[in-house]
């Protein structure tokens, strides 16, 4: 099992990763001892704000590497559960009109 997950930063960002043990993943991080991001000043505590459960790790990995490239306003649809706003938020490639 894999987790893909979010974490909401003291400073209000958001953090996505992935990991085999999202509890010890998770103290990393506010620990300081995970990534570079949320090692940073003023970025811990963090907070998880939404996890999934994948059964295997590249699934999990795969769905980290998808929502990196999210805006904000899709990851907080995500984190309220609203899926049904997902699609309107996708992000527009090659500028407007299109």
């Amino acid at each position: 099992m894999a987790w893909t997950y979010i974490l909401r930063c003291a400073d209000g960002s958001y953090y996505v990763g992935s990991t085999i043990d999202l509890d010890r993943r998770l103290w990393e991080h506010d620990q300081g001892l995970a990534s570079a991001y949320t090692r940073r000043r003023g970025r811990r505590p963090v907070q998880l704000a939404w996890a999934a459960e994948f059964a295997r790790v590249d699934e999990a990995f795969a769905f980290e590497k998808r929502l990196q490239g999210w805006g904000r306003a899709k990851r907080e649809a995500l984190i309220a559960g609203r899926t049904d706003l997902l699609p309107g938020l996708a992000r527009r490639r090659g500028g407007a009109g299109r």
